[in-house]
């Protein structure tokens, strides 16, 4: 195993993921290719200053614009929304690899009392009539039922026929999402949307640990380094201790993953095999570091094990958003600056759109970082290119 310094993993995960040195994502097809190769990336309906999943995007894409994501969603229909690290947007060629949580949500969704019926009767009224919300499909009245969406729950909850029906139907996979009106989700049958090859194929792994497996190794290459610990980056996946440790092992043994040490830190790590050129650039020295500054996700992959980013950058965030306000240390809705190799700091910037002005409402330094004018003319660009993202003109500081 080789070791290397807490920089050269900080290095290493930031140039993985695409946040340091030459934009390596451009544009629609750049977006794309950064989720086909993160796995997955969280989808949060939260719109403060962008969705976490455009904010994902804008931090790693060159010329990344809103539309785009809904593009690809919706209309070229490569990415689709649906669970994996909870709501999720992730690649539709890896429709296959869900198959076991589609015939868990079908066989969940068995249990439930006329629920049957009223299934057949929602894709009936689709076929006929075309997509619909919960508002247009013609289901009256309540039921008692269990979201698929949430495994670990045992609660019943009683809620509109027509939206339990939806959501069951599409964790299912009968259903997709056709598009969205800002939060408002309307469904389509799947096979019009989703080529037979891939709505058809059979699963591509033999068992369920071979699909864990698959899930874990994906992670890993979202992060780029994860230790082997019980990680928030394996949120959704069914994975104990020693689960974890034997699927390290086994992936390990067939050369799809290395470990790695970090100094100072006992936990190993873990890395990709297809990254072994970008560990051995780092450590010689022949990656590209050029620094740049990004405002990052609540919910990016970079901050999915916030632990881990602790102990790697000693810095700590907080996602505040359901904080109440008088117990906030920063903002409603804060975002980490990251510069270089370092989290500079936060900002909490929110569109006016009417006026067409992004407005700063906090912007706080990290204790110890010097304020030069390099710092302060990469915040102006930064927030230049926020404000455009945001529909908006100029920048205003509060």
């Amino acid at each position: 195993m080789i070791t290397i310094t807490a920089q050269q993993a900080r290095q290493f995960i930031l140039s993985k993921q695409g946040l340091i040195g030459a934009y390596r994502f451009n544009g629609k097809e750049g977006a794309y290719e950064y989720v086909r190769r993160a796995g997955c990336i969280q989808y949060d309906p939260v719109d403060v200053c962008g969705k976490n999943a455009e904010l994902t995007l804008q931090s790693r894409v060159k010329g990344f614009k809103k539309s785009m994501l809904y593009e690809l969603l919706y209309e070229d229909r490569k990415l689709v929304d649906y669970a994996d690290k909870e709501l999720s947007i992730w690649p539709t060629e890896d429709w296959p690899y869900f198959a076991s949580y589609r015939e868990r949500s079908r066989d969940l969704g068995a249990t439930f009392e006329g629920l049957y019926e009223l299934k057949e009767k929602a894709v009936d009224h689709i076929s006929k009539n075309g997509p619909v919300c919960s508002d247009t499909l013609p289901l009256k009245g309540e039921i008692f039922w269990h979201s698929s969406m949430h495994w670990s729950g045992n609660w019943h909850k009683k809620s509109p026929a027509a939206r339990s029906v939806l959501e069951q139907l599409y964790t299912d996979g009968v259903l997709i999402i056709h598009h969205k009106n800002g939060s408002r989700k309307y469904y389509d049958l799947a096979e019009k949307y989703i080529p037979k090859d891939i709505l058809n194929a059979g699963t591509p792994y033999e068992s369920e640990d071979e699909y864990t497996a698959w899930r874990v190794l994906r992670r890993i290459g979202a992060a780029g380094l994860l230790w082997d610990k019980n990680s928030p980056a394996f949120l959704g996946i069914e994975l104990k201790a020693d689960k974890r440790k034997k699927i390290f092992s086994d992936l390990c043994a067939q050369g799809k993953i290395k470990a790695v040490a970090v100094e100072d830190i006992k936990t190993p790590f873990y890395y990709r095999s297809e990254d072994e050129e970008l560990m051995r650039k780092i450590i010689e020295g022949g990656a590209d570091l050029k620094p740049r500054m990004s405002f990052i996700a609540p919910l990016d992959p970079l901050l999915w094990d916030k632990a881990l980013i602790l102990a790697l950058w000693d810095f700590k965030y907080s996602w505040e958003i359901y904080t109440p306000a008088d117990k906030r240390k920063y903002g409603y809705y804060t975002l980490p600056i990251l510069f270089g190799e370092k989290f500079a700091g936060r900002i909490e910037a929110v569109p006016d759109r009417r006026q067409g002005v992004l407005c700063v409402k906090g912007l706080w330094w990290e204790p110890g970082v010097k304020v030069t004018k390099k710092l302060t003319d990469a915040l102006e660009r930064t927030l230049d290119k926020f404000a455009k993202f945001n529909d908006c003109s100029s920048v205003k500081m509060l």
